[in-house]
């Protein structure tokens, strides 16, 4: 997740959260203030902590969902990709209900369809249950997300109030990633991992009743949805993933491989036309036309496809292989959230001054020294060698991306499509996550059967550890191509972006900009 915050022209901290999108703000006037706003706030807030914890939370569980659900490796990334291939798909459909239907009760409905979802994925008894349950959880982030943050224009008035308001705001999410995966290691370890869902049961029920209490309705706005375009999308990249998945287990000649890819071409290839004719579409692709928000949706999808792999793999790692419990695991990337906060408040407060290429072009070199360290992992790698260090560089190379990234996704738009902007970088980070993932699956299940041949046909007993070594090997030949990853979006900073400090316009982010 990547909320910004800006302060009298200081550009504020981004989340470290891995796997949740940006909620995009709406250009705001004058709100009816309620009587209770700090109320109204902290539900707010907490519908927004329930959807970042469902992130991390999840990833320090995959192991033992792996172990009760009978998940193979290449298809645990489906935990994953269920959700943020329906949540990044249809988040822009979401904000659009809200801008149309009206935001708390499209806010309302999300939360109630997403709490829903998460006592459904608890109750899970087979793999084809959890994956449509986390289908649903992502319709409903998708609906409720959006609009959380938009409900803050209508709730609290321009300026001060509201500047704080977004304040509180973007706090809660930047702790979100640790507090889900303190929370997720708790809960997966003195209870079971079915209550990293559970948990949200209640949250969710109280934060619905309460909502039509304290929180005002904003006025609903004609228009149109784009039904067809957030559809053809969510489906072609579903397609896309599945194929990629399905070639690590099956081969890249297996027909259902062949006609995935083939559907995802046809998919896509509407979803593009769908939105060149029609007069509200759900992804204004004229966006793309502007040199350096496009590069930065390039950089943001490349380096979302090794962010959310590097979680995936070392979750396993560190329990499968170190023989971590799922406590310990989460408490051994908590660094990483520690690191994304301190070096995003870094780039916020020297971004004016430097403009935003030098901390893309330093983020990004960061990320391929950190990928490339990872790609060393060994069955006799350490904690603090093998993964603290290079997760820590990582780290700091993602806190320097994340600002900059977000400025120029805004610069220079109307302000009636800062929105559009801003989402869509939230897009692209869901979908360079849910595509990146499915890639890096398919290179470890490749490296996994290889190595396993290799080790198996030698005419020597295997050795006693050979399923850690297949393991270990697989995770490192993934983290050779999410390295590659890194590299596109470094020459992507170096090649694409043409940015100084003249060009960063804070007050592109409607709501922000003090």
């Amino acid at each position: 997740m990547i909320p910004t915050q800006t302060r009298r022209r200081k550009v504020g901290m981004t989340s470290p959260t891995p796997t949740v999108s940006t909620p995009t703000v709406p250009p705001g006037g004058q709100a009816r203030r309620g009587n209770h706003p700090g109320v109204a706030l902290a539900i707010i807030t907490g519908s927004q902590l329930m959807v970042v914890l469902d992130a991390t939370i999840v990833n320090i569980a995959l192991p033992q969902i792996q172990s009760a659900l009978g998940f193979s490796t290449t298809s645990l990334s489906w935990v994953l990709n269920a959700y943020t291939l329906t949540f990044g798909g249809l988040l822009l459909l979401g904000g659009r209900a809200g801008d149309i239907l009206g935001r708390r009760r499209t806010f309302m409905f999300g939360i109630a369809l997403f709490t829903t979802a998460s006592f459904l994925a608890g109750l899970a008894t087979s793999s084809t249950w959890l994956l449509a349950a986390r289908a649903l959880q992502g319709i409903g982030g998708a609906i409720a997300s959006p609009t959380a943050l938009a409900l803050i224009t209508t709730n609290f008035s321009e300026g001060a109030e509201r500047n704080r308001a977004f304040g509180v705001f973007a706090a809660v999410s930047g702790s979100g990633a640790a507090v889900g995966l303190l929370a997720g290691g708790m809960l997966t370890s003195w209870l079971s991992w079915r209550w990293v869902f559970f948990v949200n049961v209640p949250i969710g029920i109280l934060l619905a009743v309460v909502a039509p209490l304290f929180i005002n309705e904003s006025e609903p706005h004609p228009g149109r949805f784009d039904l067809g375009g957030a559809l053809t999308s969510t489906l072609g990249m579903t397609s896309l993933v599945y194929g990629f998945i399905r070639a690590a287990q099956e081969g890249w000649k297996d027909p259902v491989t062949v006609a995935s890819f083939a559907l995802a071409v046809v998919l896509l290839a509407t979803f593009v036309w769908i939105e060149t004719t029609i007069d509200q579409p759900i992804m204004p692709l004229h966006l793309f036309r502007n040199r350096n928000r496009a590069g930065s949706y390039g950089i943001m999808l490349a380096l979302a496809a090794a962010l959310f792999s590097m979680f995936f793999f070392l979750t396993i790692f560190v329990q499968d292989i170190l023989g971590y419990s799922p406590l310990k695991a989460g408490l051994a990337f908590l660094p990483v959230s520690a690191m994304i906060i301190i070096t995003a408040q870094i780039a916020s407060r020297r971004l004016l001054a430097t403009g935003p290429k030098l901390f893309m072009v330093l983020g990004a070199v960061l990320a391929v020294a950190g990928l490339g360290w990872l790609a060393q992992l060994s069955t006799t790698s350490t904690y603090v060698s093998g993964i603290l260090v290079p997760m820590l560089l990582f780290a700091a190379g993602m806190g320097f991306l994340f600002v900059p990234l977000t400025i120029s996704a805004v610069s220079g738009v109307e302000a009636s499509e800062s929105g559009a902007a801003s989402g869509l970088l939230n897009v692209t980070q869901q979908v360079g996550g849910s595509l990146g993932l499915s890639i890096l699956v398919t290179v470890f299940g490749t490296a996994s059967r290889n190595e396993t041949h290799a080790l198996l046909g030698t005419g020597s007993p295997p050795p006693a550890n050979i399923k850690e070594l297949v393991l270990a090997h697989g995770i490192s030949t993934a983290f050779m191509v999410g390295t590659v990853f890194a590299v596109i979006a470094l020459v992507l900073s170096v090649v694409v972006i043409r940015t100084k400090p003249s060009d960063v316009d804070t007050s592109a982010i409607p709501g922000l900009a003090g």
